[in-house]
């Protein structure tokens, strides 16, 4: 049997069904020019533990392997390319975190706003019954940010948010730097094991020869971990973007009810256009490749 909202087909009755069957109260909204910041104590534990293996890496990379380099060249080369790439990966990791995803309002299912849509004769929109909002097309609920999230990929734990339509540059950013990040780690560590293996122990690092070999042996986990983890991430946000079908489209295998578009208008769409160097710089935002006119679903 058909729920009450079910059975309502023009806009005059949908509206009804929606303010009879739960009043949505509206709630203050999210100020765009404030942080967003999400309270789940899981995403922060990870965002922190995320910034703190960062900061272990640097510590190594920087104290056991190049200052103690007898290679000048070698240790301002390799400790310029290091440190630029950890903060590209940081500030990108910061920016995932704390820029709204594409938070639908909450508490706008009110006859009022219904009305205010001026929707077509028997088109109808559809209701989120957890945060009381009228869900956009290709909106998605997360139920750790408690909101309704526009083009919504997945909600990462290790960013503390959602991977939705305004952050997905910052995060595609995070993981390509922390994957670059991770090889250049590992590349270093093993050229240092070389360089011990061939010179004397005491010589090659500060610290004493067992130190030396499981403060390397952990960054190496650390970086190959990371490396595989990131990369199959990037791969995936890649072959999200060209294809315009975000990963929860992909797990529920969703009809497409958008259009399609070449894979060159995805990617501007994500990170503005035309292409330059800021497509790779965190602390820019990302410009408007077209605009994008509301739009809703109907209810099947």
């Amino acid at each position: 049997m058909k729920s009450p909202v079910h059975r309502c087909r023009d806009v005059e009755r949908q509206a009804a069904c929606l303010q009879t069957e739960q009043p949505c109260v509206p709630v203050s909204q999210h100020n765009p020019s404030s942080m967003w910041f999400i309270r789940d104590a899981c995403g922060i534990v990870c965002g922190v533990i995320t910034w703190m293996l960062v900061f272990y890496a640097e510590f190594v990379v920087l104290f056991v392997m190049l200052l103690p380099s007898k290679n000048l060249t070698y240790s301002l080369v390799n400790g310029t390319v290091f440190n630029t790439l950890a903060f590209l990966a940081l500030a990108s990791h910061f920016r995932a975190m704390c820029t709204d995803p594409g938070a639908v309002p909450t508490g706008n299912a009110t006859k009022e706003y219904i009305e205010s849509l001026q929707l077509k004769p028997g088109q109808v929109v559809y209701k989120c019954p957890k945060c009381c909002s009228i869900k956009p097309d290709r909106a998605h609920h997360c139920s750790v940010c408690k909101r309704c999230i526009r083009k919504m990929d997945h909600h990462c734990p290790w960013v503390n948010n959602c991977v939705g339509e305004n952050n997905q540059k910052y995060f595609v950013l995070f993981t390509m730097y922390i994957a670059l990040i991770s090889l250049h780690s590992l590349v270093m560590v093993v050229f240092h094991f070389l360089y011990c293996f061939e010179d004397d122990w005491t010589k090659c690092s500060s610290f004493s020869p067992p130190a030396t070999v499981i403060l390397l042996i952990l960054l190496c986990f650390e970086a190959l971990l990371f490396l595989i983890f990131t990369s199959v991430m990037f791969g995936t946000q890649v072959h999200s973007i060209c294809t315009d079908e975000t990963g929860i489209e992909q797990l529920k295998k969703e009809e497409r009810r958008w259009g399609k578009k070449t894979k060159w208008m995805n990617t501007k769409a994500v990170f503005g256009h035309p292409f330059s160097i800021f497509w790779f710089i965190p602390l820019t935002q990302p410009g408007k490749a077209h605009g994008k006119a509301e739009s809703y679903q109907y209810v099947v």
